[in-house]
């Protein structure tokens, strides 16, 4: 298979694991850090699309997709696509100050969330680990 391709499929694998971390914190901790992943209301015209549902699911794919496919190039150029680490970098600390949006939004969770931050940077931190473990054994 192509390594877009393989690209592809590897943000998205990467995506259900970070959704899925979310929804385990929130169904065993009630923490809304899950809340954030498919909360565009900041975002101006997307804001207004239907079903929102949908286009939550959408935005979030779409936005692993695109993160997992655009770092692999950029570490490229640098010669550390094959790296976990740098992934596992760039996605916790994206993460941690990505949190910051919630700020923009009257979901929840709250931006003074501390436990929500920490379970969103975390969550973050295994994307990373799964996007460079998979990148690194699938060539």
């Amino acid at each position: 298979m192509r390594q877009f391709g393989k690209l592809i499929i590897i943000g998205t694998i990467a995506g259900i694991a970070l959704a899925l971390f979310l929804k385990v914190i929130q169904i065993l901790i009630g923490n809304q850090a899950y809340v954030l992943l498919f909360n565009f209301d900041y975002v101006p015209v997307i804001q207004d699309w239907e079903p929102q549902l949908l286009v939550g699911y959408l935005f979030h794919f779409i936005t692993c997709i695109v993160s997992a496919v655009a770092l692999f190039y950029l570490l490229r150029i640098i010669q550390r696509e094959y790296l976990i680490a740098p992934y596992v970098l760039v996605y916790t600390v994206g993460g941690g100050i990505l949190f910051s949006l919630t700020g923009l939004s009257e979901q929840p969770p709250a931006i003074t969330d501390g436990a929500a931050w920490f379970y969103w940077t975390a969550a973050h931190a295994v994307f990373g680990l799964i996007v460079g473990g998979l990148i690194k054994n699938w060539k």
